[in-house]
């Protein structure tokens, strides 16, 4: 059960922290609303990211007798995408970082929290990345087989998701763009990728 919980930590704050269109949306919502309207959206966020590891879990549940003939070279092929996955994010925001891109949205009229709450969850429903990364994280490890680990991690991965979309929601109504400043970004991207080659090795060393 530890290893369960801690596997949905690591993979909710990989996954989520990485600060792309979807976090520079929610910091520059809550700066020019309210923390409520943030904290509305960053559960919508929240939201995703938890549905998203509930169908990967489930679906790796229902495969797992089909590939379990397959073990070891699936273990290396999911942990050879998490792998891209953290250099991707690396290197785009590198590249970002030295283009001193920045993500301001324009300015228009402040949703209601409801609205904020569905428009963060639609966003991020529709970003492939988090299927592919729950995907491969799930179908590669085998501490999360029975039902009760199931639910750690599902439960685990949403709280860690939950808890820094609050804390971006949070910085927009103290800190404003601060957390959006080009070094912002390049750090918690490159913090994501690293947590993100973490997982990948401890699928590699923990069979």
């Amino acid at each position: 059960m530890i290893a369960a919980l801690v596997a949905g930590l690591l993979a909710g704050y990989g996954i989520a922290m990485p600060v792309g269109a979807v976090a520079t949306y929610l910091v520059s919502l809550t700066a020019r609303t309210t923390l409520k309207t943030g904290a509305y959206a960053a559960l919508g966020v929240a939201t995703a990211d938890g549905l998203y590891a509930l169908i990967a879990t489930l679906g790796g549940s229902a495969i797992a007798p089909l590939i379990e003939p397959i073990t070891t070279p699936l273990t290396w092929i999911s942990a050879s995408v998490l792998i891209a996955l953290a250099m991707r994010s690396a290197l785009t925001a590198i590249h970002q970082h030295r283009r001193l891109q920045t993500a301001n949205r324009p300015t228009d009229t402040p949703p209601t929290p409801l609205r904020a709450y569905l428009t963060l969850l639609g966003m991020t429903a529709l970003n492939p990345t988090t299927v592919i990364y729950f995907s491969a994280l799930v179908l590669g490890s085998h501490q999360t087989g029975t039902p009760l680990n199931q639910s750690i991690f599902v439960i685990a991965a949403f709280t860690a998701s939950t808890t820094w979309q609050l804390l971006l929601a949070a910085g927009g109504a103290l800190l404003g763009q601060t957390l959006t400043s080009p070094r912002g970004r390049l750090t918690t991207a490159l913090t994501s990728s690293l947590l993100i080659t973490a997982l990948a090795l401890h699928l590699l060393t923990h069979p």
